[in-house]
C-alpha cells in the first residue's frame, strides 16, 4: 500500500473520530494540534486503524507514536 493510500484511509478515520471534515493530515500533526485529541480519541483512532488496515498494533508500538507520520510509517512497515 502506498503512502498516499495510507494517508487517505487515515484521513477518513480522523474525520470520523473527530467528526470534522476539515482536518488535513500531515506527518507532523499530533494531539497538540487538534482540539479534543485525548487518550480516549487515541483509543478510537487505534481501534479504527487496526480494523481498517487489518493489522494489530502492540502497546509498545502505540506508545512510540508521537505524530501521524509515525503511525503512517508503522502501517507502511506492517503492510509490506
Amino acid at each position: 500500500m502506498t503512502s498516499e493510500a495510507i494517508y487517505a484511509k487515515l484521513t477518513e478515520i480522523f474525520h470520523e473520530v473527530f467528526i470534522r471534515d476539515d482536518l488535513v493530515l500531515t506527518p507532523e500533526l499530533s494531539a497538540k494540534h487538534v482540539e479534543g485529541w485525548n487518550s480516549f480519541k487515541m483509543i478510537e483512532i487505534i481501534m479504527a486503524t487496526e480494523d481498517r488496515f487489518g493489522v494489530k498494533l502492540s502497546t509498545k508500538e502505540v506508545d512510540g507514536l508521537k505524530a501521524v507520520g509515525d503511525l503512517a510509517d508503522l502501517l507502511e512497515r506492517k503492510l509490506k
